[in-house]
């Protein structure tokens, strides 16, 4: 696939469509998720290859498994996103965060897209996690899946990418290489979404449960893409979170300096001294009376 045009957009809707071919930059935090995924990649191959049992000790301590996660190793809500189980795999998920990351990473700027990115990760492993113990439940049974099975790979948060591309350049066309046509990407995002659901749909009490979870995961991560975009804060749930806590504590500090005001002015008061203070509980000057008879407040260096 290529993309036509690469310009920024921020978190509005970019609808442009230009005849220009190209490829996306490689921006920073694109890069180094890349990097660090093909590293992981090799280093599996690697060790597979000179100790097996090492290899899948380590796949089982960072491969997304709900049973582990229900029992604290929460850390393979993260973790699961760098494994992958075959060459096409990482191929795959690598060339996607690519071609749909950078251009979001562009209008965001590299912390935000990264925040974006393991929410999407880290929901997508929490819809997994409940989908496989909703398939334990009697009314559920026809999910067919086990709490056991093993979820690898960046496609739930590459999915949640590819929403968020979606909304936000939607009528940005890709050229299907080697198809000599070209598609906008809210309708390939859309065929990608429909065929995770109905894979998801066919391994549902079948043998194929393992793609059935990695079906459920694309979806969550898409889901909850699409989320973030239509509710969550414009500048990025991190930021809006240390702007709430500076709020809160600057009401606490308000209300405390509005307590100590007010004792401190019935102390005064039974002393037969009157002090002003505004409603924040900052102190009030008196005014001096000017020679012309107009007041003045007193005078500070």
């Amino acid at each position: 696939m290529t993309i036509r045009n690469f310009g920024g957009g921020g978190g509005r809707r970019y609808n442009s469509s230009t005849i220009s071919l190209g490829f996306p930059p490689f921006t920073f935090a694109v890069k180094w998720l890349i990097i660090a995924n093909t590293v992981v990649y090799l280093f599996m191959l690697l060790l597979g290859a000179v100790s097996p049992g090492l290899a899948a000790t380590l796949t089982v301590l960072t491969a997304l498994v709900p049973y582990n996660v229900a029992h604290g190793w929460i850390w393979q809500l993260v973790t699961y996103s760098f494994q992958h189980t075959g060459l096409f795999h990482i191929l795959f998920n690598m060339l996607t965060l690519w071609m749909f990351g950078a251009q979001l990473e562009m209008g965001w700027k590299h912390r935000r897209f990264l925040e974006f990115y393991f929410y999407c990760v880290i929901a997508a492993a929490l819809t997994t996690v409940s989908v496989a113990y909703l398939g334990t439940i009697g009314t559920f049974g026809f999910l067919g899946i086990s709490p056991e099975t093993m979820t690898v790979g960046a496609s739930g948060g590459i999915y949640g990418v590819m929403m968020a591309f979606a909304l936000l350049y939607g009528n940005q066309e890709f050229m299907m290489f080697p198809l000599p046509v070209s598609i906008k990407a809210k309708y390939l995002v859309a065929i990608l979404i429909l065929i995770s659901l109905v894979g998801a749909l066919q391994g549902m009490g079948t043998g194929h449960r393992g793609e059935s979870v990695a079906y459920f995961a694309h979806l969550g991560g898409a889901l909850f893409g699409w989320v973030y975009i239509r509710f969550l804060p414009r500048r990025g749930i991190l930021l809006a979170s240390s702007e709430g806590s500076f709020g809160i504590r600057n009401r606490y500090q308000k209300w405390k300096r509005r307590r100590m005001a007010k004792k401190f002015e019935v102390y005064m008061s039974k002393h037969d001294r009157r002090l002003d203070f505004d409603e924040d509980g900052n102190y009030r000057p008196p005014e001096e009376e000017k020679k012309d008879g107009e007041t003045r407040p007193p005078w500070v260096n």
